[in-house]
């Protein structure tokens, strides 16, 4: 019996395969678990109209977060710290106080987008790699400067 997968199942295949088994094995675990469809006409259509449809939707979110990524390559951040005679910061500038300076400038991005190494200890310009997507990485400047 031909089945139409809608679930991950190690031993037969992943979301939208079509598989070949047992008739007793789909009517009596399958089909009833909602793991599997049957391949009839309609429903394999139906599987090619949600891969479609998921394929557009994917590349509308590929194309904004493309977008966004050329905006924060634009940001440069620019913090004013203490720091002691030696210029060196007293505390840290870590990926929290940069998340919170993107949210005042209107970027809604989740503290571990930012991949700072190591927290900022020093004056000094740095690029920070900000994962946009899985795929899509930007990098903002940070400038820290001593405060007045």
């Amino acid at each position: 019996m031909k089945v139409i997968l809608t679930e991950n199942i190690a031993s037969l295949g992943e979301i939208g395969d079509v598989v070949n088994v047992a008739p007793g094995y789909a009517r009596n675990f399958l089909l009833p678990q909602k793991m599997a469809m049957e391949a009839t006409g309609r429903n394999v259509r139906e599987l090619d109209h949600k891969k479609r449809m998921l394929a557009q939707k994917r590349e509308k979110i590929r194309q904004e977060m493309l977008s966004l990524a050329e905006k924060l390559n634009q940001v440069k951040i620019t913090l004013r710290r203490k720091v002691s005679e030696e210029d060196k910061l007293y505390g840290s500038v870590n990926s929290s106080d940069l998340t919170n300076v993107l949210q005042e400038m209107g970027f809604d991005l989740p503290r571990k987008s930012i991949s700072l190494e190591h927290p900022i200890k020093e004056l000094g310009e740095y690029s920070v790699p900000v994962r946009v997507d899985a795929q899509i990485t930007a990098t903002i400047s940070v400038t820290v400067e001593k405060e007045e």
